[in-house]
């Protein structure tokens, strides 16, 4: 890290660190709790604001908008695992959720990121606070038996980390987060920004600098980049901004990853604020407008779903809006969730197999059969022609 390329006092500075091998580490500056908006940002803002807007208001119209909430994380945690290298795609976990058999590491690493945010979000229900001690506990569970369980899940990191070295040495790395006294002082400013209870800055841009901020003192030894993201979603259900969390930006941020990482790097850097609140507000109203669609386009096969059901005296129905959360099924999979019997299940699967709900796809009795929801699958799986190999 050359500290040379670090011309923003405003927002840190370069400090040498070590005498044996030294190296370059970054000190953030306290989160600022003003900060002067150009038009070009409160126009991007406002758009942002509307989109968000549209999404908060399709939650609250949907029939069921927590049967949707299910899906939508698999697929948040598909993308924001993608982004740092992890090769799954909505569709395998799904299926790897049915099949009985262990499951990848890449895929363990998205079921983890699932039961982490479903963790937070189940905290801020029953009134625990978003803070240091629930990102702590939604750590511990992200890296439980994946890789990097060995580097203290759970706990803010003892030592120092760094991003991006050719020869795995802080020396070489393209950015060095603060040592760890310095990372604790920014620790409790960015929780006292967090906790502010009289905010001069609009919600979104706080949010923005919440996640560069977390990103940029980086806290924990492994897991940063999928908590910092996890963490926006948290802080929009935990504002209000959202009655249900049903927008994910990991979708934007890992179709852009370069930039994503640039933008965030040219902050510390060049104290380029203005670009990286463009294309944080950017995400924010790409990925509203799309959450809209996808939430109208799984009401619309719920209630496609319920016409195709209206005369059925069987639990079909809850087999459908089963699918909506879960679109591959197995018949050990629905004894389980509907508490029937495998003949049960079965004929249940088999009935909206015929009515073209679900597809079956398999060989030999029982387990080894799925059922797939397509139509849902089309919508969640940024990757459908896998569903071709099944």
């Amino acid at each position: 890290m050359d500290p040379t390329g670090f011309v923003a006092p405003e927002w840190g500075k370069p400090v040498t660190v070590g005498q044996s091998a030294p190296y370059t580490a970054f000190i953030p500056s306290k989160l600022p709790r003003e900060l002067s908006l150009e038009a070009e940002t409160i126009m991007k803002l406002s758009e942002a604001d509307s989109s968000l807007g549209r999404l908060a208001g399709a939650g609250r119209l949907l029939p069921n908008p927590h049967l949707l909430v299910s899906a939508y994380i698999t697929r948040e945690a598909v993308a924001s695992s993608r982004i740092e290298g992890t090769q799954a795609s909505v569709t395998e976990v799904f299926e790897a959720a049915v099949t009985g058999e262990s499951p990848r590491n890449d895929i363990r690493e998205v079921n983890n990121y699932v039961r982490a945010l479903e963790h937070g979000i189940n905290r801020l229900e029953g009134g625990f606070p978003l803070a240091l001690r629930l990102i702590r506990e939604m750590h511990a569970i992200l890296l439980n038996g994946v890789q990097g369980q060995e580097k203290t899940p759970g706990d803010f990191r003892r030592s120092q980390n760094w991003i991006s070295s050719p020869d795995n040495r802080p020396s070489t790395a393209r950015f060095v987060p603060p040592p760890v006294d310095e990372m604790a002082d920014a620790l409790r400013d960015w929780e006292l920004f967090l906790h502010d209870e009289q905010p001069r800055l609009p919600l979104l841009i706080r949010c923005a600098l919440l996640h560069y901020q977390f990103e940029t003192i980086h806290p924990f030894l492994d897991g940063n980049g999928r908590l910092g993201r996890l963490f926006i979603v948290l802080y929009l259900n935990e504002t209000k901004r959202l009655p249900v969390p049903l927008l994910y930006l990991s979708g934007y941020f890992d179709q852009r990853k370069s930039e994503y990482y640039d933008r965030l790097q040219y902050v510390r850097e060049r104290g380029e604020i203005r670009e990286w609140l463009m294309f944080f507000l950017d995400a924010v109203a790409v990925q509203a407008t799309d959450a809209v669609a996808r939430s109208e386009q799984l009401s619309d096969l719920r209630e496609k779903y319920r016409r195709a059901l209206s005369g059925s005296r069987t639990r079909a129905q809850e087999v459908a809006d089963l699918a909506l959360t879960h679109p591959i099924l197995t018949v050990r999979y629905v004894q389980g969730q509907m508490g029937v019997s495998q003949p049960g299940a079965g004929n249940l699967l088999r009935k909206l197999s015929d009515l073209g709900i679900l597809r079956e796809f398999g060989e030999g009795p029982g387990v080894r059969h799925r059922w797939f929801a397509h139509e849902v699958l089309a919508v969640l799986d940024p990757e459908p022609e896998l569903l071709s190999g099944s």
